[in-house]
């Protein structure tokens, strides 16, 4: 008989020591999901940012291409004066003058249209037929300085 009251004994004191075990598990389990929402939304900023970039390197290309469709133009230096505007997104957009200038304003409406604060700018390297194309776009949700991607290219 006496068994039998040391062994109710020792379940009386052992009695909630499972519910500690479950709210330990459920505070590394808080834990790890809090880690795990961190993750992702680090993984998603930085989706977003390749995308952006992506985004600006097309755009450069695409002014490449309308340059080499009019060469002429863009080595007589009708292209050298685009500059960073203020971005202002248009839509839709009438485009008016010269193939250049068409181009330059449906280029810089397009970067501002597409990318946050985006804009672009063109400069020619002197005596020679290489243009550097620069886009400018503002990725840093007012965090960082804008972003920049460039490429330079000879017609």
């Amino acid at each position: 008989m006496s068994l039998i009251k040391n062994q109710v004994v020792k379940r009386q004191v052992q009695k909630g020591f499972t519910l500690l075990e479950i709210l330990v598990a459920m505070v590394v389990l808080a834990i790890g999901l809090l880690g795990l929402a961190g993750l992702q939304s680090t993984a998603m900023r930085f989706a977003s940012s390749a995308y952006l970039r992506s985004q600006a390197a097309n755009f450069s290309y695409d002014m490449a291409d309308r340059m080499r469709v009019n060469r002429q133009a863009a080595l007589n230096g009708d292209y050298n004066d685009v500059v960073f505007l203020t971005p202002t997104c248009v839509s839709p957009l009438t485009l008016t003058g010269t193939i250049d200038e068409q181009d330059e304003q449906a280029w810089q409406n397009t970067l501002a249209c597409t990318l946050p604060l985006g804009t672009g700018r063109i400069t020619r390297t002197v005596g020679t037929n290489i243009f550097a194309i620069t886009v400018q776009w503002d990725d840093s949700r007012g965090q960082d300085p804008v972003q920049e991607f460039e490429m330079e290219t000879e017609l």
